[in-house]
């Protein structure tokens, strides 16, 4: 793709012309750019793919159908074959589907397609929750448009601001942001705007307003062109979601396909109970026994997904912590090590349970039972996807009980208990109590360092959902603590200090 406007748009007018011509030269190879972004569309197997519908039975040009192909997508999912011939005739969407629905490439083909017909500048925005998923999106695009020179940019929270405006200023096809960030680019930005904007995703819609990110999409709104097309994906249709579907879209279509509840088949779901004291050795013993697997293991804090990688390394296992405190950079490097295989244990907090584009995990392990039933659901949905069997153990101690038959309530049936011979996981126990002692040294050096550098947030702080997240939880701050202090700045549990005097960065 060509860094010069001129260029990058003559990329777009010529595959026009080669669409509209039946010119094929264009299409990617067979093993093109695509191994790492078929995350959303992993769940086909299992979210009504039918074999009889093609990519070209939607009304996509052969441009893309090359493209989805190259991408490993054999045929369309449910969402994709509902919403995406919708679309091209020109109507707004609210569609109801969960990730791994393939609902990222519902809106991406048929806002490709639009920009084939009529090629230009700011074509489209798309507004997610966090700052993963927004690079997974941006992947997406870039892989479906690769052939016709489409041009993306990433504007979420963590990175420089001069250098966003940089590429703002490049004027790209596809704006994938987080909505704080977008609105301090539309107040700050010199020569920004989206007046001219033809198409809006609202993707994940839900968890958008759960983190009191209203304000935010109402000014985006205010400023975007009532003529656009608008799609709005959600995994539920709350008061406030039917608020903003009111407040933003015109007429809309309908397409539901969530099934919340439903783990697939392929996926074999075990419990495990423990005494909470030997929960260290009892995972030690699995990751053993169950060695060869990628496995992805949650935890409830930042604080257990920085011990126990440092105990699991210092045990020789290759492991890698994934959670919100880290850096931007730092968070995208730790899945980078574990998408290409370099290491074999992902740790994290549910900042990572949904939207991510993590594909083959082998084995999902529930160190810390998830406080939500509902989050149980987005853990384990990271596993057995696009037909391939997985496991999901759940470890549950004397503790943990009431809410682990939340969770069988929710399924609606009992599962299995794993089974461990009780001596061959204690011959463990003085091995896993060594690294463990080690971990915690090793913990609590680095938070020595931290706090002479400038003293950061500790690691003991609980894991908001996502760093994107303290946009929401500067709103529920006192107003006495709502003065003085930079807005950007840290504050307490999961948020960070009130709005001040200068203008701090949104996320």
């Amino acid at each position: 793709m060509s860094s010069s406007e001129s260029d990058g748009m003559s990329d777009v007018e010529e595959a026009a012309r080669a669409a509209a011509n039946g010119d094929d030269s264009s299409d990617q190879e067979e093993n093109g750019s695509g191994t790492d972004v078929d995350e959303e569309q992993d769940g086909q197997a299992e979210n009504g793919t039918d074999v009889s519908k093609s990519w070209e039975d939607l009304g996509l040009i052969d441009t893309l159908c090359t493209a989805c192909r190259g991408l490993k997508w054999k045929a369309p999912s449910k969402i994709q074959r509902e919403a995406i011939p919708l679309a091209l005739q020109g109507k707004d969407i609210i569609g109801l589907a969960e990730t791994g629905s393939g609902k990222t490439g519902a809106f991406a083909l048929p806002i490709l397609q639009a920009l084939l017909d009529n090629p230009q500048r700011y074509f489209a925005v798309v507004l997610t929750p966090t700052r993963e998923l927004a690079y997974q999106i941006s992947e997406q695009f870039e892989a479906l448009g690769a052939t016709i020179g489409v041009k993306c940019c990433v504007i979420v929270g963590g990175m420089d601001l001069v250098t966003q405006a940089i590429q703002l200023a490049r004027k790209p096809h596809i704006i994938i942001a987080t909505p704080g960030r977008l609105v301090d680019h539309l107040e700050n930005t010199k020569g920004f705007s989206l007046k001219a904007i033809r198409y809006l995703v609202m993707d994940e819609a839900d968890r958008i307003l759960n983190m009191d990110f209203e304000e935010e999409v109402n000014k985006i709104l205010k400023v975007m062109p009532r003529e656009r097309r608008t799609f709005l994906f959600s995994a539920t249709m709350t008061k406030k979601v039917k608020k903003l579907e009111r407040a933003s879209l015109r007429d809309p279509v309908k397409v539901e396909v969530s099934s919340k509840y439903q783990t697939v088949e392929k996926l074999l779901q075990y419990y495990l109970f423990i005494p909470a004291r030997y929960k260290n050795v009892y995972l030690v013993h699995v990751l053993n026994e169950l060695a060869g697997n990628s496995f992805m293991i949650f935890c409830s804090t930042c604080n257990n997904t920085v011990r126990t990688a440092l105990m699991l390394r210092a045990l020789g296992l290759a492991a890698v912590p994934l959670h919100g405190q880290m850096t931007q950079n730092k968070r995208l490097a730790a899945l980078n090590k574990f998408k290409s295989q370099a290491r074999q244990i992902l740790i994290s907090t549910d900042v990572a349970s949904r939207g991510l584009d993590i594909p083959h995990v082998d084995v999902v392990l529930n160190l810390d039972i998830p406080m939500h039933s509902k989050d149980y659901i987005h853990r384990v949905g990271r596993t057995a996807r696009a037909g391939r069997a997985g496991q999901a153990i759940t470890f549950v101690t004397q503790y943990d009980v009431e809410l682990y038959q939340r969770i069988e309530h929710l399924l609606g049936k009992k599962l299995p208990e794993y089974k461990c011979e009780q001596d061959e996981v204690m011959a463990l126990q003085e091995r896993v109590a060594e690294a463990h002692r080690t971990a915690r040294i090793e913990q609590r050096d680095i938070e020595e360092r931290k706090a002479s550098k400038g003293g950061k947030r500790g690691a003991n702080d609980s894991d908001e959902e996502d760093t994107e997240q303290f946009n929401g939880v500067r709103k529920r701050l006192k107003p006495g603590n709502a003065k003085g202090g930079d807005r950007g700045g840290r504050g307490g549990r999961g948020g960070r200090g009130g709005r001040g005097g200068k203008r701090g960065r949104r996320n």
